[in-house]
């Protein structure tokens, strides 16, 4: 079985060109379910570059879906046997003004629209790429 990875490497993700944010926010909370958003915003801000895009993403899926620690693995063979969206079209960077950084090994840290860090990741990374619009 193909597996599919959305990580990347010594890659910068910009905020998308129509995101309304002005600076990195912290998204709302909305009823009593964390949205994939809210996970998406813990595990990288209290993790910077501890974990890969896929960790996140996939940790996103297993929370939602009340996985047990015991179908984690073959949840997760499941999950990349099929191409998922990357960082580029999580909320955070297409909504709430947070650029992400993908070190060598892929591991992955937020920094907020106008910061030091974000202007210095946008003009030094290697490789930089912008978030998805939210409209076509």
């Amino acid at each position: 079985m193909k597996i599919h990875t959305t990580n990347y490497e010594n890659t910068f993700i910009e905020v998308a060109d129509d995101s309304p944010a002005l600076s990195g926010q912290v998204p709302p909370v909305k009823g009593d379910s964390k949205t994939v958003a809210n996970i998406q915003f813990e595990l990288v801000s209290k993790n910077p570059y501890k974990f890969t895009s896929d960790d996140v993403l996939f940790q996103v899926y297993a929370e939602r879906k009340d996985l047990m620690e015991s179908e984690l693995e073959e949840a997760r063979e499941q999950f990349f046997s099929k191409g998922q969206a990357c960082m580029r079209a999580s909320p955070l960077t297409k909504r709430y003004g947070w650029g992400i950084h993908s070190d060598q090994n892929g591991k992955i840290a937020m920094y907020g629209l106008g910061t030091d860090e974000y202007k210095k990741f946008k003009e030094k990374s290697s490789k930089v790429v912008k978030a998805m619009k939210s409209s076509k």
